[in-house]
């Protein structure tokens, strides 16, 4: 449904995402969606070599066969609760604008396809918290997930992992 105000650009914009498959995962007690396309594989957690003066979220860096790659604890860049690494943390390693990331999560729960009708816009907040990553919350049965915007949340300008000129392409 339509109305006049931004909400329309936005349902439109959740709309999109029809019969889109989403990696969830959680986050304390949140459950997340992210677009499985960014996904190139889940690994085990592993102690990452610490870089120096690097933000707190920034755990360090891992070697990905050959590839130095960084890790990033979603718990510490979203504000959540710190929690402890047990046999359930797991990294996500993405595909963001051509670069490997890892993100360091709670646990991983399914894969899900969700269509247009269960995608609603997220909701606007007139705070100092950028939610400008959050794409909308789907109900799935009993369960409300939050819907991100990977690629956004990892090549924000905080976090210094992409450049603007890697952005552009």
């Amino acid at each position: 449904m339509l109305n006049q105000s931004g909400q329309a650009t936005r349902q439109s914009s959740a709309a999109q995402k029809a019969n889109a498959e989403y990696l969830t995962f959680r986050l304390g007690a949140e459950e997340y969606g992210i677009d499985i396309l960014r996904v190139q594989e889940i690994r085990s957690y592993e102690e990452p070599t610490r870089i120096a003066n690097a933000p707190s979220f920034i755990k360090g860096v891992v070697n990905l066969r050959g590839v130095i790659v960084p890790v990033v604890d979603l718990r510490l860049k979203l504000g959540c609760a710190t929690a402890e690494y047990n046999g359930f943390t797991v990294v996500i390693v993405l595909n963001v604008h051509g670069r490997v990331v890892g993100a360091v999560v709670d646990s991983v729960s399914d894969v899900i396809e969700l269509g247009g009708e269960q995608i609603r816009p997220a909701p606007e907040m007139n705070t100092t918290v950028d939610t400008t990553f959050i794409t909308g919350i789907a109900s799935v049965a009993e369960r409300m997930l939050i819907l991100m915007d990977i690629e956004a949340l990892m090549s924000s300008a905080d976090m210094g992992l992409i450049d603007a000129s890697q952005q552009l392409q």
